[in-house]
């Protein structure tokens, strides 16, 4: 079974910016009573009223001369020439990208994407009430590392008349003509624009991470937790070191000073420093009122894990093409041998470096350039590698340490039964094989059997080790809960799996 293909966000940083965002770091307490937040106060400026004459905007400040279209040509034989010498169509670095028109500002672009960003929202949210029953349900006693309730489903609405059972007895061919499949593609809220967008709870705390155009879509409940619980292999009798802070530029040096290696430390501040990111920098390509100086990578994957955010794939192209993409945690990133939803890259380092040289996730260096190229040293590459390969999975004290499998004496009567139909009925261990229930192999579902959708061709298995703790499921985060997996599988796999034993699988998995 498969359940998963979300990139890796990472990225390296000039000396003067690390050292300019580390002297903001030392105060890591609520400022005026809201989170502080050292990369906000690095790109904020202040405001400084001031009598002096030249503070003052004279009538040459004000005036039109700055505009491009005031501007004196070189030469007065371009009058004969076509367009008088200028650029009168779409220019990729002065025009925003996606500007209806040339020379479109920025101001407007921002007006009309607030102005139709509620019906955006919207249409997205009667999508997703079609779709599912967002009423969360919760397992009575299965809690995340931190102690966030589990939820449960399946929560996918299946058509009146229509049931789980009648559903997987059908041909494939009869689901897809019929329309039946309860689980399409979910799509970006905004296709045309993609890119990252961050959940309600960490804007909440990191304002900078709002987006002005499009918010998040999924409910809180159906997501990791926030903080979520962060684990160390170098040192795994500390448990979950996160001490329930978000860590961040303003608290890592204060939290892993005596935990994590001088080399490990000064690539987590690589991996907490921002870079221009598609949606997140100082162009008027920006999603965000300010301009910023981007996102981290671990603004992504917090603590090394992710609290859902989502954007689109970069291996497709035309923009209609690209797939939502759910981040991935970088927990147990070590015992990974190829990453990127295509398998595209071929060790950590390279994704490293190839991420922020295409300002997240947007596979074109380009667009990059325009809103911030960075020049990459290999020494900071392998320093940030080293540090996300310290992120390990939660602790899962039911398995064995040996072979991984369950404990029969820790385990109950449902997990034992669960682990009978993962390794034999349900298939799941030819893709998720234990140590750690991942096999680096892609594979294709080739789910257009099913639905009238493109196929999507092979994706990465994603590892199931600690996988409680990462709803939603599937690449794109199609299925909310693990009992929405079961049943996708059931039905592409044509498992003919019956309640007892799918209810069983699920809670195998949460033992992971």
């Amino acid at each position: 079974m498969r359940f998963g293909s979300k990139a890796i966000s990472h990225g390296a940083a000039p000396a003067w910016l690390g050292g300019l965002v580390l002297s903001l770091a030392m105060a890591s307490g609520p400022v005026g009573g809201k989170p502080y937040d050292a990369v906000a106060e690095a790109q904020t400026p202040r405001a400084a009223p001031s009598s002096r004459p030249e503070s003052q905007k004279s009538e040459h400040d004000r005036s039109d001369v700055f505009r491009a279209s005031e501007s004196q040509p070189s030469s007065n034989a371009l009058e004969s020439q076509p367009d008088q010498g200028k650029i009168l169509d779409f220019d990729f670095y002065r025009d925003p990208l996606n500007a209806k028109k040339p020379m479109q500002t920025f101001e407007e672009v921002m007006k009309e994407d607030k102005a139709a960003k509620p019906k955006i929202m919207e249409d997205q949210r009667k999508l997703l009430e079609s779709r599912y029953d967002l009423t969360p349900r919760f397992h009575p006693d299965a809690k995340m590392s931190r102690g966030k309730p589990i939820p449960v489903g399946p929560t996918a609405r299946l058509r009146d008349g229509v049931t789980w059972d009648s559903l997987a007895a059908m041909t494939p061919e009869e689901i897809r003509e019929k329309g039946l499949f309860p689980y399409p593609a979910l799509p970006h809220p905004k296709q045309a624009t993609g890119g990252q967008v961050f959940p309600k709870m960490q804007i909440e705390m990191f304002p900078r991470l709002e987006r002005f155009d499009v918010e998040f879509d999924l409910p809180e409940a159906f997501l990791p937790e926030f903080p979520p619980a962060m684990f160390l292999q170098n040192r795994p009798e500390l448990g979950d070191v996160s001490r329930g802070e978000v860590v961040s530029i303003n608290n890592y040096y204060r939290l892993f000073k005596d935990i994590l290696t001088p080399v490990q430390l000064d690539g987590l501040r690589l991996l907490l420093t921002p870079f221009p990111q598609e949606e997140f920098n100082p162009t008027d390509d920006r999603k965000s009122e300010q301009p910023s100086l981007g996102v981290t990578c671990l603004d992504c994957h917090v603590n090394g894990h992710t609290t859902g955010q989502f954007h689109l794939n970069p291996d497709n192209r035309p923009q209609e093409r690209r797939l939502r993409l759910d981040t991935v945690s970088l927990r147990g990133v070590f015992n990974q041998q190829l990453h990127g939803s295509k398998r595209s890259l071929r060790s950590v380092e390279d994704f490293t470096e190839f991420e922020f040289r295409t300002a997240y996730f947007n596979g074109d260096p380009i667009h990059a350039m325009k809103k911030g190229f960075t020049q990459f040293d290999r020494v900071q590459v392998s320093h940030m590698a080293q540090m996300q390969n310290m992120f390990d999975f939660p602790p899962a004290p039911k398995l064995d340490v040996a072979t991984a499998r369950l404990d029969p004496t820790k385990a109950t009567d449902a997990e034992r039964r669960g682990e009978q139909v993962f390794f034999g009925k349900g298939r799941c261990a030819e893709c998720h094989r234990p140590p750690v229930y991942l096999d680096d192999r892609m594979h294709d579902l080739r789910l257009e059997r099913f639905v009238n959708e493109p196929p999507t061709g092979p994706i990465k298995t994603f590892t199931l080790r600690g996988i409680k703790d990462s709803p939603p499921y599937m690449h794109d985060g199609r299925c909310l809960t693990l009992e929405d997996t079961v049943e996708f599988f059931n039905l592409v796999l044509g498992l003919k799996l019956n309640a007892q034993e799918k209810s069983d699988l699920a809670a195998f998995m949460r033992a992971l």
